[in-house]
This record gives structure tokens, sequence and C-alpha cells, in this order.
């Protein structure tokens, strides 16, 4: 039987910072495993390249990381604030055997976390992770003096980054005349993401661009699209873009303010792959979260859907095994295989644009592609230590809904891997129903408490 997994969610490792396993001294000895995992072939010259998000915590957690992996023998190249996808890119260009992203995505400041990427640019197999969990609890294998690893910082990640993203965009097209907001959440993007819309000639208004440490996700990027909607009406913009913590998630906002989520977008990209013949598998994957309304249509259209569960890493290796180039997340993790190993928010941006430029339509009338199967989402917090969907009166509470709910729609209830949090999905076309289901299971999490 595999072992239960203590370091690892759906996402990495995340956690509070200066709280296990969010502590300097925790995340030195993470990097040590991993270092020896990815050094085991005892060649020389092994090479891990990191990146950040904005979070203040992310300078103590690279300084553990860079000694924890040249303490095991890797060099290390830093790569500064700079968006996931660009970390599994040039963990890619740059040979390296192993990147890092550190950061928390979507949650607040005060959290960080820990994402791996194997050499292939690729987030690491649930087998690789178990490997390092078990190096890890046990005593760190460290090089001998002589083999210790240099470390040095790079200035043009970046650039590099901005470059590649331009160049997926649709040749001989251009943004010129479009007045874009860009939300970048305070986060990774904060540089890259009005970079590149600037430079394919988008009047840019950017937002969320001043990061100060603990300020990332507040009040801005994808969680919190008001300020994006506030600031298309205030601008007269044609489009707002919104970004998370690090910029692996878009939602995307038309020019009357409403927001089109990831279900929404995915619908227009496979939509229009499919129409040129880019759709490979004639399938889109996602995960079990997205809305039976993306479903019915995608199959109205002649496309298949292929469902996951929840984690943008299981979208990536259904993709990988069924010959997929496009899936993603109802968050926004969008994910093109053909041009990134990961979700990439401002790529899938880009396609949307282009959608825009190439259709001459506004974006609201390319946001809502499906009609939405009524659904509701209820997220809650639960305490330290407590097991809430483990008590018999949450599973009673599920199994009644379950039965109260039939055949008239879905209900998905699971325990989040990165935050503290029962996550409750209900869909139905009985709003009433639909409502009364969700709240009799968040009573019953609540009352563990």
């Amino acid at each position: 039987m595999a072992q239960p997994r203590q370091l690892f969610g759906t996402d990495g490792v995340r956690g509070t910072a200066n709280v296990w396993p969010m502590t300097s001294e925790a995340v030195l000895r993470l990097a040590q495993a991993a270092g020896q995992v990815f050094k085991a072939d005892g060649r020389a010259g092994h090479r891990v390249v990191i990146g950040k998000d904005t979070r203040r915590s992310g300078y103590m957690l690279e300084n553990a990381l860079t000694a924890g992996f040249t303490a095991a023998g890797m060099n290390v190249v830093l790569l500064g604030p700079l968006p996931t996808p660009a970390v599994g890119m040039l963990t890619r260009s740059m040979r390296a055997d192993l990147g890092v992203m550190i950061s928390a995505s979507h949650n607040p400041a005060h959290d960080n976390g820990i994402k791996f990427f194997g050499p292939d640019g690729y987030k690491l197999s649930d087998a690789v992770e178990a490997e390092i969990e078990t190096l890890f609890a046990g005593e760190p294998q460290l090089c001998d003096a002589g083999q210790i690893g240099a470390a040095q910082r790079i200035e043009s990640a970046v650039g590099r980054y901005v470059e590649a993203t331009k160049a997926c965009f649709p040749r001989g097209h251009t943004l010129d005349g479009l007045k874009v907001v860009v939300d970048c959440a305070n986060g990774a993007a904060y540089r890259a993401a009005p970079d590149v819309l600037w430079e394919l000639g988008a009047e840019v208004i950017p937002l969320g661009v001043s990061p100060n440490g603990f300020n990332i996700n507040d009040g801005v990027g994808s969680t919190a699209p008001e300020a994006a909607a506030a600031k298309v009406r205030e601008t007269g913009a044609d489009v707002a873009i919104c970004l998370d913590g690090d910029a692996d998630r878009i939602i995307v906002i038309d020019e009357t303010g409403q927001v089109a989520d990831g279900d929404q977008i995915m619908g227009l990209i496979a939509a229009r792959w499919a129409q040129s013949g880019e759709l490979k598998g004639g399938a889109l994957v996602a995960t079990v979260m997205s809305n039976l309304g993306l479903e019915r249509w995608l199959e109205g259209q002649g496309i298949g859907l292929h469902r996951t569960k929840v984690g943008d890493r299981y979208v990536v290796q259904a993709m990988r095994a069924g010959g997929f180039n496009l899936g993603g997340e109802q968050s926004g993790h969008i994910v093109m295989s053909d041009h990134a190993t990961t979700g990439d928010g401002l790529l899938a941006g880009l396609q949307f644009l282009a959608a825009m430029v190439e259709t001459g339509k506004r974006a609201s009338e390319l946001a809502r592609v499906f009609q939405p199967c009524p659904q509701v989402l209820r997220n809650v917090r639960y305490g330290a230590g407590s097991l809430p969907l483990e008590t018999a009166s949450v599973k009673a509470a599920i199994a009644q809904a379950e039965a109260d709910l039939g055949n008239q729609g879905r209900l998905l209830i699971r325990k989040s891997g990165t935050e503290p949090l029962i996550r409750i999905m209900v869909e139905s076309e009985d709003a009433g129903l639909m409502q009364a289901l969700a709240e009799q299971i968040e009573t019953a999490v609540l009352e563990t408490a």
C-alpha cells in the first residue's frame, strides 16, 4: 500500500511561511532530498534553476533551497521573479536537471510553496515526489567539500520568457487598436505580462504591478476580478486579462465588466482549434470541476471531454498519455502543450486576444461560448488536525445530499490539496435544491470544527 503523502499536495509543497513545511530548515532538507534524486547518476555538472513570485518569504526560501542544492552537489541558477510557466520553459531550454518555482500561486501573501519541474519541463510524477519524501525523512547525503555546487543569478530570464511568449502569437497579427487591462496580482508576471502586450501593439493599462512582498493577490488578480472589471469600465478598455500570483492561471473580463472563467476560455480555444485542425485528439482535457454545460456544448461541437481529478498536473499527465494538446481547469489553469509544459495565463490570454483580432468580435461575443449549468462552489475552512471528511456526521450529510440530488445534477466534495479547505461543488438545474444541498454539507463540515 502506498504511504500517505506528508509533504506534497496537488501542486507541490505548500503552507504558511515560517511554519513547517515552509521553514528554512525544512526547505533546505527538501532541496537536499530532491538534489539526491536528480543527481543519482553520479555525473558532474548537475544544474537546478530557481524562480519565485514576489512574496517576502521567497527570499528566505530561495536562500534555503540554494544552500540545500549546493550542499547536495548541484549548481544553482537563480532566475528571480517570473511566472511559473517560465520556470518550466527555462528548465528545459537551459538543459537543467531540475526546476523549482517558489510560489503559493493564488494563496495570500503569508503562504508560500515549492513546485518542482523535471528536466523535460513538466511537473514531477507522484512516484518521484514520493521518492523525495522518503529521502526527506532520512539523513541527508551531502557531497564532499570539493563537489559543493556553485550559485549564480541571471538577469535575462524575464526577457527570454517575453520573447518565447510573443512567438506564440499568430504571425502577421498585432494587438494594434486594442486597449487591454492586464492585472498581474502584484505577482510574478508584473514585468513580463505588460511588456508582452505592449510589444505586440496593445495599449496597456497595468494593474497589480506594484509588489511590496505582502500584497500579492490582495484585492487584485484572477481571484479578485472586481478591481480589473472596475478598471475596464473606468477606462473603456476592450478587455482585461487577470492573472494570479504566479501567472499560471487566467480570468478574462469583457468590455462590459463580465467575467469569463477557465471553462469558457477553454471552450473558445477548443472550438477554434478544432475548426483549424489544430486540436489534437479531437478532445479537451479538464477536471471533474469543469461545468456540465461545457461538456454538453463540446459534445454538440463534435469535441470530446476527458475528465481528470483536480490539479493541473493530472490534466497534463492525461494530455501526455492521450496525445491531446489542450486542457485545463475551470479556475483558469489552461495548458497548451504545443507551447508550454504547464498552465500559462498569459499564453491563454493571447489566444483570446488573437480570437478578437482575427474575428473582429468584441470580448463579450467571445467570452460566453456556452450556457453554464447552474453551479454553486463553497470553500469551508477547517482547523489544524481536523479531518472533516472522515467524520460520521459529514459522511451522512454527503450521502443524504447524493440521495436527494439523484440524477438531477452532480455533487463533488473534496479536500483542497493546497489549503485547509473543504471544497463543495453542486450542479443542478434546480437552483433551490442546489443551494440547499451545498448549505447542508457546509453546515455539517462547520460543526466538526
